[in-house]
């Protein structure tokens, strides 16, 4: 039987993912490829775009043995492994449980996009006239970048001046 947690776990990541690939269907579907749409004046605008590459199209130049090597065949081990400790290991907080099931609800929604198209679809750009931009991204950059801010957070709070490790 699986636990309430667990269930809580796959439910996380199943959404995770299903809202990750609704919004990159929508664009493929409604954007056409290259094609920037404003949402909210030049602030917020969808360009659809495949990305061959890793995060910000880190090694899209990658010889195609090492493409594989790199964003799928070890991505999926880490995955495998991040989401074994995961539901075998409840001693987590609830932080960090949420923090490890959103880079895992990321990370699996990006690579579907890699076994099914050998690319992942991004889709938002943010650009405050200079002051904060970002690179092309998708709702899995978001879960993962958010897993990971939760992580680093939480991990600097335990290493605090009000925590009890020396």
């Amino acid at each position: 039987m699986i636990s309430k947690r667990n269930r809580l776990l796959i439910l996380f990541i199943f959404a995770a993912v299903a809202l990750d690939q609704a919004t990159k269907i929508l664009v493929r579907h409604y954007v056409e490829r290259y094609q920037s749409i404003s949402l909210i004046g030049d602030y917020l605008t969808l360009t659809n775009v495949e990305n061959p590459g890793a995060f910000l199209g880190m090694g899209s130049d990658l010889s195609p043995t090492l493409k594989l090597m790199l964003l799928l065949i070890l991505p999926v081990i880490v995955l495998g492994i991040v989401m074994y400790k995961l539901f075998t290991e409840s001693t987590l907080d609830k932080w960090s449980t949420i923090g490890f099931a959103s880079i895992i609800g990321g990370g699996i929604a990006n690579m579907l996009d890699r076994f099914r198209f050998g690319s992942v679809t991004d889709f938002l750009h943010i650009d405050f006239g200079g002051v904060f931009q970002t690179g092309i991204f998708n709702a899995a950059d978001m879960f993962v970048s958010a897993g990971l801010i939760l992580l680093v957070t939480l991990g600097f709070k335990k290493k605090g001046p009000d925590s009890q490790e020396a």
